[in-house]
């Protein structure tokens, strides 16, 4: 059976709180999802960021971001007063997330909720704690002892307790009680809100997609804590970081900067961490989405301390044993793999050894160092394992790559879709058409090339800083007419999990 979904970002979520999270406008948009005859929402990963606010640099692979926290649940709960929240500056710009501002006030409410909530004889938080003690408990002492350093990174603390020293995370637990009660609090909040809010989406026929990103941050509580399980010195400096060659698009590649796996330890202890986890992933989501797949068949691997990625060097990853491992302890879980961009045969083989879908995105089939009808990007060539897209999170809206693109490029994608009448401006509608009607299984569509937006409306630019994750949809965008011509288009597709 085909099917079909949407991807946006909880963050871009409208609300009158200056980021999305897990509000009533969350829930409205699954019943949209569901009119639409949607079967799946795809989101970004909900860790807790910190400088560029990417999701995919977060403080823990584990935690929840607590931005996504309700408001409103707080102030119907009595933890806070609609007065308190709506007194706050989050921002004038509906269309724009001002990080700055949710990271100067959203916590001071926060703050203030968890000292009006009585939590020792709560024992759904009792549960919640016992539950995810592997790894609240060192999360929670990560971030108290984080602001304790005045936001500093864990590597700039003093020695003991930098170096994870148990004398001193003792010491540090006993003295900041109150600090790490209140991470704890905010986990469980940010948790019971999102599991309230999957639940309500599988209730009305919509799965939940997630996303991990396959490293994680330098300045995380999972480095800080399990130091044996990447390539660190005796004093806790990476020796080897994370990014990608020269190509293309960059031509000192990227040099992403986080520590690289000792993935020898990790098979050695049967990938008991990545198995954690995965699991732990699918106790939020339905299917999982795992970036940068082909690290797991090959990584990158640069000297720390490079100025950039032209020196680096390929070393073995995992391949499927990692996979092997967590199928036999978790049995067949759905995964898609992040397999964009240079495509080797190593990286086929793991696909179709794992059989996990990859991705396959429109405007990488109009590449003119890979032209012609046997693209593997141009729908007519997609397979039935695979998630087609028109655009992704890292891309331009759909629109705005077909303006950017060259006159005979756009000549090309005419030609491809037998179409030289649609308004340029209209061009999202047939290329999502030709889309829907590929052999995929699954077609993600981002909710901005439905609604044909430009430039202004991308999630984010690849190796730059500054303007990503910001871009929000407009309560007044989902509107009727909207939600039936999505619906028609997935109908006609035979993708819509509902027929009238």
């Amino acid at each position: 059976m085909k099917e079909a979904g949407i991807l946006l970002p909880i963050t871009a979520i409208p609300s009158k709180y200056g980021i999305g999270g897990f509000t009533k406008e969350a829930y409205e948009f699954v019943d949209f999802l569901k009119e639409a005859g949607q079967s799946y929402w795809q989101i970004l990963p909900m860790g807790p960021t910190g400088f560029g606010d990417s999701p995919y640099q977060s403080f823990s692979s584990f935690a929840g971001n607590p931005y996504y926290i309700s408001l409103d649940d707080l102030i119907a709960e009595g933890a806070l007063t609609s007065e308190e929240c709506e007194a706050v500056d989050y921002g004038k710009d509906e269309r724009q997330i001002d990080y700055k501002k949710i990271y100067d006030t959203r916590l001071k409410l926060l703050n203030k909720a968890y000292k009006r909530t009585n939590l020792k004889g709560n024992q759904e938080f009792l549960d919640f704690v016992g539950e995810n003690v592997k790894w609240l408990e060192n999360y929670a002492l990560f971030m108290a002892v984080k602001d304790y350093y005045g936001g500093k990174p864990w590597y700039e603390w003093d020695l003991e307790i930098k170096m994870a020293n148990p004398k001193a995370m003792e010491e540090y637990s006993e003295k900041l009680q109150n600090e790490i009660g209140f991470w704890k609090y905010v986990q469980f909040k940010f948790y019971q809100g999102w599991m309230s809010l999957k639940e309500y989406a599988n209730e009305n026929g919509i799965s939940i997609i997630g996303d991990i990103p396959i490293y994680v941050a330098y300045d995380s509580a999972d480095v800080w804590s399990n130091p044996a399980l990447f390539q660190l010195d005796v004093d806790k400096a990476p020796i080897n970081v994370a990014g990608c060659p020269p190509d293309g698009f960059s031509k000192k590649g990227q040099l992403w900067g986080n520590p690289l796996y000792k993935w020898e330890i990790h098979k050695e202890s049967g990938y008991v961490w990545w198995i954690y986890r995965i699991e732990h992933c699918f106790k939020l989501y339905d299917v999982l989405r795992i970036d940068h797949f082909r690290g797991f068949d090959e990584y990158y691997s640069v000297e720390y301390g490079s100025q950039d990625a032209t020196k680096g060097k390929w070393e073995k990853g995992p391949k499927k044993s990692l996979f092997d491992a967590i199928k036999e302890k978790l049995g067949k879980k759905q995964i898609i793999a992040e397999d964009l961009g240079f495509v080797t045969e190593g990286v086929k083989d793991l696909l179709d050894e794992c059989e996990f879908p990859g991705m396959r995105v429109f405007q990488f089939g109009f590449d003119k160092r890979d032209t012609g009808a046997k693209n593997d990007y141009l729908p007519h060539n997609y397979i039935e394992n695979c998630v087609a897209y028109t655009s992704t999170h890292d891309n331009p809206t759909i629109i705005s790559w077909f303006f950017e693109i060259d006159k005979e490029e756009r000549e090309d994608v005419r030609n491809y879709l037998c179409d030289k009448f649609t308004p340029d401006s209209e061009i999202h509608l047939p290329i999502i058409g030709t889309v829907m009607r590929s052999q995929a299984k699954l077609c993600i569509i981002p909710i901005q090339d439905y609604l044909g937006y430009d430039s202004r409306a991308r999630i984010n630019k690849p190796s730059t800083l500054g303007a990503n994750w910001t871009w929000r949809l407009s309560k007044n965008d989902i509107t009727e007419e909207l939600t039936k011509q999505i619906y028609e288009i997935t109908r006609l597709s035979g993708r819509a999990n509902r027929v009238e």
